[in-house]
Order: structure tokens, then sequence, then C-alpha cells
């Protein structure tokens, strides 16, 4: 028979010794985890916070049951303030809707050229979209994009060109692929592959007249921006420079978006930023009083209009 081997006391401490220092170890990842996730979370409710800031509006709006993954649409603004010196009320030179619905798993974004001709609400008079912006800032926009597209607008966000050249730089370098060669404010943009730092982000899509498609271009420059910012902040390196991101925004973001609205966002809307489908208004350029604008025929505005109204009501 073969003898029985007798177990090592110091051996069996040494393990238990192990596994103390393992299980501690692991306590206090666990721990630190928490921590992060809790300092996020006060970091991103203290930013919206700040963000938060409601708007009048003529008629109150149905509210958005979120929890029941209601679809929704908001109006989003790039203002013309905050950089290069300017600090006056400005005008909104980026101009979109999104309609978003988690049942159909979609985003639609609308893209609406600054120069639409348009019933100013509440100001009386016919004029450049982007200008309600300057007459009545957001909830003006709000009020003439409701009249002008025939739906309700549930949240708006604006933020500023200070905003956009400080988030670029938060995210890092954002690339770009550009189809032809320009120079925009001494700055030479060659045609191609190319990464931006914020500065010259903001002059690569403020740039327009010497865009063969004008304004058009000049959008289409802008969603792609917003395409290269959004990649790079859900990389590795922007999700641990999340600090950087939020101070980017600071005082230069504006929402009605609140905070408790955000996490029901995050949770129960997720599936319907997965396919994002961008459309482009488009208008026919003419001339009044010596100014450029451009009308949308009533075959585009209606197209337009359907297909918004076909994504709010669907799922319903």
């Amino acid at each position: 028979m073969g003898t029985k081997r007798r177990r090592d006391p110091n051996r069996k401490k040494q393990l238990k010794k192990i596994l103390i220092v393992l299980l501690s170890i692991l306590l206090v990842l666990i721990l630190l985890l928490t921590a992060v996730a809790a300092k996020v979370f006060y970091d991103v409710k203290s930013t919206t916070e700040n963000a938060f800031e409601p708007i009048a509006r003529a008629q109150r709006l149905k509210d958005i049951d979120l929890k029941q993954q209601e679809p929704f649409s908001v109006l989003l603004l790039g203002v013309d303030t905050g950089a290069l010196g300017r600090s006056e009320q400005g005008r909104s030179d980026t101009i979109m809707v999104a309609t978003v619905n988690p049942k159909t798993k979609k985003t639609v974004l609308v893209s609406l050229p600054r120069d639409t001709y348009a019933e100013i609400v509440g100001h009386g008079t016919m004029d450049k979209i982007n200008h309600a912006y300057a007459f009545g800032g957001t909830p003006m926009t709000v009020a003439t994009v409701e009249k002008l597209l025939d739906i309700p607008i549930n949240y708006y966000v604006t933020i500023n060109m200070q905003g956009i050249e400080s988030l670029v730089d938060a995210v890092g370098e954002v690339e770009v692929s550009n189809s032809f060669a320009f120079t925009y404010e001494e700055t030479e943009f060659p045609k191609g592959s190319q990464k931006l730092d914020g500065s010259n982000a903001l002059k690569y899509v403020r740039m327009r007249y010497d865009d063969p498609e004008g304004d058009y271009g000049r959008q289409a420059r802008q969603r792609q921006l917003i395409a290269g910012i959004l990649k790079n902040a859900i990389s590795f390196k922007g999700l641990t420079s999340y600090q950087e991101i939020l101070t980017s925004l600071g005082s230069n973001i504006k929402t009605d978006v609140h905070f408790s609205d955000l996490k029901l966002l995050t949770r129960k809307y997720r599936g319907a930023f997965n396919k994002i489908e961008s459309e482009q208004a488009k208008g026919e350029g003419f001339m009044q009083d010596e100014i450029s604008y451009q009308r949308l025929s009533s075959e585009e505005l209606v197209r337009i209009q359907q297909m918004l109204k076909a994504q709010l009501n669907s799922g319903k």
C-alpha cells in the first residue's frame, strides 16, 4: 500500500494568505470602479444641470413618456458665437432636426439650409430661417422650425463655436476626408484624408464661398466633423478623456434635456442610435432685395414633413 502524503500546514497557510490578498485586491478594484463610476455620474450630472435651460413656449407640448420609449424630436443648433471674438447673440449656422424612434431602432437627421426662406414665428416676417435665432434666440427658432415642418419639437440642444473647437481638442484630432483642396483664413486644406485640431476643424466647417456646392457643401463637412467627433468620443481615448470632454462643453452648450431624461435615453433609446439616416432638405436659390435665399419647393417640403411625421408616429 502506498503511504498517505501529509498536507503541509505551512503551504496551507500560504495559500490562505494568497487568497486573502487576492480578495483584498478584488475588493479594492470593485471599490475603485464604484468610486470612478460615481465620479463619472457626478461629473455628467453636474455638466447636464449647468447646461439645462428650459425655454418658454407659445403652447405646452404633450410630455414624452421616455419610460414607454415614445419617439421624440430634437432641434440641434450650431451657433456662430463663442469664438473669434464673437459674443453677440449670433445666428444659428447649423440647423438640424433629429427624430428618434427606439421601436423602429432608427434616428433620422435632417439638415435645413440656413438660408431657407421661412416665416419667422413671433417676428411677423419672412426671412432666412437662421435669423430667427438672432431675433428671438432658441424659443423663436423652435417655433419657426415647428411651423415650417409641421411637427412638434420636443427638445433642443445648442452649441457655440467655442464649444465645437474645444470639443475637438478634447476628443483628439478628428480625421476628415476633404473632397477638394481649398485655403481658408490662411490655412491650407489639401484634398484627401487629414486630421484636424479644434482651430482648423472650425475653419474647415465654416468655409462655404469657395465650395462648388455652397452651403450644402459646408453642411456636408459639418456632418463629417460630427461623425469624426463621435468616433473619437466613443474610443478608449475618448472614454478616458471624459472630463476634458465635459469641460469643453461647459458653458458652451444649452439644452432642455433634464439629467433624469438623459438617464432614460441612455438606457432605453440606445438601439435607436445604431442606425442614423441623414437627409438634406434642398431648396432653390432666388434673390430678393439683393439678398439670396433658398426656397423649399412644396414637393420638397412635403417630402421632409412626411418623413419626420412617419418617424414620430411609427410604432405608437
